[in-house]
């Protein structure tokens, strides 16, 4: 057999429908396998989803049972506030180490705060998500929403104070937990 005629055979192999060179079929065959390993990773994810919701369900049932409050947020916080949460002095302490503390950015007559950049991110995503959460759903947050725009407040604003008030309340939650 000539060297040109044995490109693509293997050991005297009859070559396959699919290394015959045609760009649709390699194309046909490069979806399939997308196809299957998306297939794969979804079942992978959704078991991994199912063991997380069951270990944060175990770990800190109250904390999942607060309103907004998902699997994937609570496990944030869990892991900000360590094995310990005692160690964690006083709802002040945990809102600096989730960088939701506020940070005096006044200047002349002008008395405000800013957003803290430092902290835990993870801890900050999983309150940001909490309040923009509650801003959409919660009664009582839209109210609190809808007046301190009438304050003059920017939505970053409201959102920085939402997510300060979030640790407060999350961190009773999560210092009642036995520690683990």
């Amino acid at each position: 057999m000539p060297a040109a005629s044995r490109a693509g055979h293997h050991r005297g192999t009859a070559p396959s429908r699919h290394q015959a060179g045609d760009p649709t079929d390699a194309a046909k065959l490069a979806r399939r396998s997308i196809a299957r390993r998306w297939l794969q990773l979804t079942q992978e994810i959704t078991a991994l989803d199912t063991q997380l919701d069951r270990l944060v369900a175990m770990a800190a049932p109250a904390l999942v049972a607060v309103k907004g409050v998902g699997t994937e947020t609570a496990a944030a916080l869990l892991v900000a506030a360590g094995d310990n949460p005692k160690r964690l002095r006083s709802e002040a302490a945990f809102a600096h180490l989730c960088g939701v503390a506020p940070i005096p950015a006044s200047s002349g007559k002008i008395t405000r705060h800013r957003l803290n950049r430092g902290g835990n991110r993870q801890a900050n995503w999983a309150l940001y998500l909490i309040a923009v959460g509650r801003m959409a759903w919660h009664g009582p947050t839209r109210a609190y929403v809808e007046r301190r725009t009438k304050e003059g407040k920017s939505k970053a604003e409201i959102i920085r104070c939402l997510k300060r008030h979030i640790a407060r309340e999350l961190y009773g939650v999560l210092v009642s937990r036995p520690a683990t």
